[in-house]
C-alpha cells in the first residue's frame, strides 16, 4: 500500500456523506475503501469502475473528508485530478466522474478518452 500525500481525487461534500452513508451500512465498512479504477471498454476506449474495496499492496490510498480512497497504480495516471461527485436526477442517482484529463466521451457517457490515448490513435 501506498500513501499518496496530495489527494489526487477530490470528493464533492455530497459523494464524501454519501460514501460515508454507504459504508456505514455495510458490516464491514469500516474496513473498507473506495476504489476508482479504470478499464478498457466501451466505445471511447475507458470505462470507470466504481466499488467498495480492501486496499491491496501497489494501491495508492489517500483520504478524502474523512473518506479512504484507493486507486490502482494503472489507473492513477487516468484520473489524477479528477472529482467525483454524486448526482441526483431525472434519470437516477449515482456517481459520477469529472476528469480533466478527458478529450472525449461516447454520447451515452459511460466510456471515455484520455488526451495520451487521442494522440496515439491521431498518429495511426
Amino acid at each position: 500500500m501506498t500513501d499518496t500525500p496530495n489527494a489526487a481525487i477530490t470528493l464533492t461534500d455530497k459523494a464524501a456523506e454519501k460514501i460515508g452513508e454507504l459504508l456505514g451500512s455495510q458490516p464491514d465498512g469500516a474496513e473498507q475503501a473506495l476504489r476508482v479504477a479504470v478499464r478498457g471498454g466501451g466505445c471511447s476506449g475507458f470505462q470507470y469502475a466504481l466499488a467498495f474495496d480492501k486496499a491491496k499492496e501497489d494501491d495508492n490510498v489517500f483520504e478524502v473528508d474523512g473518506v479512504a480512497v484507493i486507486v490502482d497504480k494503472v489507473s492513477m495516471q487516468f484520473v489524477f485530478g479528477s472529482e467525483v461527485d454524486y448526482v441526483e436526477g431525472l434519470q437516477g442517482a449515482g456517481f459520477q466522474v469529472n476528469n480533466p484529463n478527458v478529450v472525449a466521451a461516447c454520447g451515452c457517457g459511460s466510456s471515455f478518452q484520455v488526451k495520451d490515448d487521442a494522440a496515439e490513435q491521431a498518429a495511426v
